[in-house]
């Protein structure tokens, strides 16, 4: 049975590989969209298309896919009733997105009483991988996949304030009490027992080291692994540099009802200074010239993929 499952798989993978590579760059559907405002960010989104289309192209992930089909598509929420794939990309605007997500499958009339828990911890979407394989393959084919990034180091950084700089249940004890022991000389009893006040130049040391003590975490897993953006070819690229206005682009793209807005209010710890370039400056600091050079080179493909510029 387990070597007929493990057919099963491979056959499911290289049938992906013959659908998505290269992927086909599909005009979008406009049909729905009204007013001549959205011009200029549809202008915008056609140069990011394109652009991400021929960096696949010439870099042709099809020799580096060694990963199964339910693991491409294991962060891709489903949407039924509009017809919408969204690829999560956590510190990117993804608690608002999965709100939004609620509201358009009818789970909630506003995204703005829907609580944090309700949002990560409710079980009310589904993901695509819960599906089989036929309802995987006609939703990649015919629904409108989106997917929306962020400057990696931006991102990094943000994730660090969010998990590390702020009491957490979870992200203390297992990532914050295995960091401190390993990369904090001489650190305290205090530190080791609870795992709270890792600082960032540790955090990087973790994330840099081949031997981590911890796993990966979605929070700054690169998103050419979270999304595989060369493998699964996304109708629409939002940037969370623009979030308000790709997003609601989107939603007219998508034919959401008119009264839906994206919602712009800060998830959590609204009283701090969202993570912008100004920001970042101040913790790479903390890092060797080559502590950075090397942050930059881990994200080194999702800076290509989406155009961003090197820090």
């Amino acid at each position: 049975q387990l070597s007929k499952q493990q057919k099963m798989s491979e056959s499911s993978v290289s049938h992906f590989r013959g659908v998505y590579l290269p992927p086909a760059l599909h005009p979008l559907n406009k049909t729905l969209v009204k007013g001549g405002k959205w011009q200029d960010v549809d202008s915008t989104q056609e140069k990011r298309r394109s652009f991400l289309h021929d960096f696949c192209k010439k870099y042709n992930s099809r020799k580096k896919l060694q990963t199964q089909l339910m693991h491409l598509v294991s962060r891709i929420y489903v949407e039924d009733r509009h017809k919408v794939l969204y690829c999560e990309v956590p510190k990117a605007g993804c608690s608002n997105w999965k709100r939004v997500l609620m509201v358009l499958n009818g789970l909630a009339t506003s995204a703005h009483n829907i609580s944090h828990d309700d949002v990560h911890y409710g079980k009310h979407l589904r993901k695509l991988d819960s599906y089989d394989l036929k309802g995987i393959y006609t939703r990649l084919n015919t629904y409108t996949k989106t997917i929306f990034v962020r400057d990696p180091m931006e991102r990094l950084v943000s994730a660090f304030r969010d998990k590390f700089e702020h009491p957490n249940s979870y992200y203390h004890p297992v990532f914050g009490k295995a960091i401190i022991k390993k990369y904090r000389h001489k650190a305290n009893e205090e530190a080791l027992k609870t795992g709270s006040g890792v600082k960032f130049k540790e955090f990087i040391q973790y994330l840099l080291d081949s031997h981590r003590p911890v796993g990966m975490d979605i929070h700054w897993e690169q998103v050419s692994k979270l999304c595989y953006p060369c493998l699964i070819n996304y109708d629409f690229i939002g940037k969370f540099e623009t979030l308000e206005e790709d997003a609601n682009y989107f939603l007219q793209l998508v034919g959401a009802p008119t009264e839906l807005k994206f919602p712009t209010f800060k998830d959590r710890h609204s009283s701090d200074e969202r993570t912008n370039a100004e920001v970042v400056k101040q913790y790479l600091k903390e890092l060797s010239k080559e502590e950075r050079q090397l942050t930059y080179d881990f994200y080194y493909l999702d800076y290509l993929m989406f155009n961003y510029t090197s820090p």
